[in-house]
């Protein structure tokens, strides 16, 4: 689930699948698009894994100035797929 981090004074809209389906072994697409307001600009998109009664696990940051991280045990797996600016937000998980 990603979070994203708009800065301005309206609000735009994340915009994700209700559900994503990938074959075993296979690699897929997780989309994420923020679809900003006027003078909003995304600074920063982190990815949550939350499973059923746990805490939620970051899995990847992903930030213009500090780069892209990924959490063990996501690196190597988790790439971003998106390109540009950060509205989209969309990563790859190998595998």
């Amino acid at each position: 689930v990603p979070t994203l981090s708009p800065t301005g004074a309206t609000g735009g809209r994340v915009e994700v699948p209700r559900s994503v389906t990938a074959g075993l072994g296979q690699d897929v697409v997780l989309p994420c698009r923020y679809r900003a307001q006027e003078q909003e600009q995304v600074v920063q998109v982190t990815w949550l894994k939350r499973g059923p009664g746990a805490v939620p696990t970051e899995v990847a940051v992903l930030n213009p100035q500090h780069g892209e991280h990924v959490q063990e045990p996501f690196s190597g797996r988790v790439l971003r797929h998106g390109h540009g600016a950060l509205e989209d937000g969309a990563i790859l998980l190998r595998n």
